[in-house]
């Protein structure tokens, strides 16, 4: 098993070290930061935070919901917060 990992590591350093050094850079790493490309990128990546901070919003937000309903399974009170008295929504 030693040997195996240090041959598949060996084999990967070798590889690595073979390879030249402009295909391991991208376009937008070494363009322009202005060009559309790498608007594009920057937006891309604020996309995907975004869309990961509402999923687990909305994940918290249903294990609150959980515990409200749980609270009012067992008779205990549920304290509501004013917007939602204001509706009369629970």
């Amino acid at each position: 098993m030693t040997r195996l990992v240090s041959w598949t590591a060996f084999v990967v350093a070798a590889v690595a070290l073979a390879t030249p050094k402009p295909v391991l850079a991208c376009a937008v790493c070494f363009g322009d930061p202005n060009s559309p490309m790498a608007v594009g990128a920057s937006w891309g990546v604020l996309l995907l935070v975004g869309v990961t901070a509402a999923v687990l919003s909305a994940f918290a937000g249903f294990f609150l919901y959980l515990v409200k309903r749980s609270r009012m399974a067992l008779g205990q009170p549920v304290e509501l917060s004013r917007s939602s008295q204001a509706s009369g929504s629970m």
